[in-house]
């Protein structure tokens, strides 16, 4: 038997509309399906060409999350430098939806910020990290 593959994440949120502007605005994800059963709406995102790799189920009728700010869970982003990670966190600032500020943490954190969505959720930005972009530039970062 080969190993389970991680394809999505679903999370029942209660609006459904912000955090498609949310995930769209900050994460580039698009919507790739959508349908209505009412009184639920069910969305998929995804980021482009990622498709058929992982996305997110947005449906309605959740709660919002009341989460601490020492309370690290979250989705992890990678970006494609620390100039990117501060240009999201100057527009999240100014927007509202910054928590965690830039910041740089030892191998393997590396540098990042922190937002919240609409639902409450926090979702993290980096660069530098061993995963996604700056990936290949792990050896450059870790010696620094």
């Amino acid at each position: 038997m080969k190993t389970p593959r991680l394809t999505h994440i679903a999370l029942h949120v209660q609006d459904i509309d912000a955090c498609i502007r949310f995930y769209h605005t900050y994460c580039g994800m698009e919507i790739i399906h959508q349908r209505h059963h009412e009184p639920k709406r069910i969305v998929w995102m995804a980021e482009p060409d990622r498709e058929t790799d992982f996305i997110f189920v947005l449906m309605n009728g959740g709660n919002d999350l009341e989460l601490a700010a020492d309370d690290y869970r979250h989705f992890g982003f990678a970006l494609e430098s620390k100039d990117a990670v501060d240009q999201l966190a100057a527009n999240a600032r100014e927007a509202g939806d910054l928590v965690w500020e830039p910041r740089q943490e030892p191998f393997p954190v590396g540098y990042y910020c922190g937002l919240c969505d609409p639902n409450g959720n926090y979702v993290e930005f980096s660069y530098g990290q061993p995963l996604g972009p700056g990936a290949n530039d792990f050896d450059k970062l870790t010696d620094s």
